[in-house]
């Protein structure tokens, strides 16, 4: 979604993400949205979560969903699911992460949501004499999914994250071009590439300029600059393994203001999506109802600062 945009630079779109509110159902965390000034709402699809849409979710709760939606007139404009096998050698496992992914592109479409985040298959450097096999494997993944996503208007996201094949900018480009369909685009996320020490925002904008369909906004502060980054885990960096710890937009390290002149030089006109961390750290964060209105106010001051330049 990198092409130029007439809309003003202080219209900016905040979305929030269910990742910040764990103890609320998802109407509840869309109107929680909607009370802190956000423009739309990114959920969760996975089982096991409450503020997640259960992959097997029934018409009812769904209406539901739709209810709270259309109440607030916050759009849901994405889904998260968590497949990490669309890279295995595993045939069985491969295809069945394509099937769960083709259900949540459904689900996508009765909501009126068009991305799709994707993780890049689950990657650690451990696995670098498998590369080549699972880069076919995770090319021939998304190249079956693009057809399923293009007749559900739907997007696939693949995000810049640690354990996957897209750790870095250069990985997630170089993916991208080789999938080569325009269902099939990328999911900037800064804070990712900065705490796995890849590339600055600078150097990851101009990688990726035209091929941005989503961006995902937190912010950090490092306890252990120096430290190799390391996580078992393709969702999350368990706390034995942290060297930053979670922060408010606008309260850690990251120059957002910058960060969103150079996306809307590049020509990005999407969303900026409020990843607030609050499942996996709290005690780093604020209450998400305080979280989510303070990230909003700080986007929209700088987005504003910007247009009056």
């Amino acid at each position: 979604m990198m092409t130029s945009s007439s809309r003003p630079r202080s219209a900016i779109t905040v979305a929030g993400h269910t990742l910040g509110t764990p103890d609320h159902s998802v109407p509840e965390a869309i109107r929680l949205f909607a009370a802190a000034g956000l423009d739309a709402a990114e959920v969760i699809w996975q089982d096991g979560y409450r503020s997640g849409i259960p992959e097997s979710a029934g018409e009812a709760e769904l209406r539901e969903i739709e209810a709270a939606s259309r109440e607030t007139g916050l759009p849901i404009i994405g889904l998260t699911p968590y497949m990490t096998e669309l890279n295995s050698v595993d045939e069985g496992q491969r295809v069945r992460d394509v099937e769960r992914f083709a259900a949540c592109f459904a689900v996508a479409d009765r909501l009126g949501a068009r991305i799709v985040r994707a993780y890049a298959g689950n990657y650690t450097p451990s696995r670098e004499s498998e590369h080549p096999e699972l880069w076919v494997q995770l090319v021939r993944s998304l190249r079956e999914l693009a057809p399923i996503a293009a007749a559900h208007d739907v997007v696939i996201a693949v995000e810049n994250h640690f354990n996957t094949m897209t750790m870095t900018a250069a990985e997630t480009v170089a993916l991208i071009e080789e999938v080569d369909s325009p269902q099939v685009r990328i999911l900037y996320d800064q804070a990712n590439l900065t705490f796995t020490h890849s590339e600055s925002p600078d150097q990851a904008i101009a990688a990726q300029a035209g091929l941005v369909e989503h961006v995902h906004v937190k912010d950090l502060v490092f306890i252990d600059r120096d430290r190799p980054f390391r996580a078992a885990e393709v969702a999350t960096v368990s706390g034995e393994d942290r060297a930053v710890r979670s922060r408010v937009v606008g309260d850690g390290e990251l120059a957002w203001k910058e960060i969103l002149a150079r996306m809307w030089e590049a020509g990005y006109s999407g969303a900026f999506s409020l990843e607030y961390e609050y499942r996996w750290h709290p005690a780093d964060l604020p209450d998400p109802a305080e979280g989510f209105r303070i990230g909003a106010q700080r986007l929209r001051q700088y987005a504003d600062e910007l247009a009056a330049v």
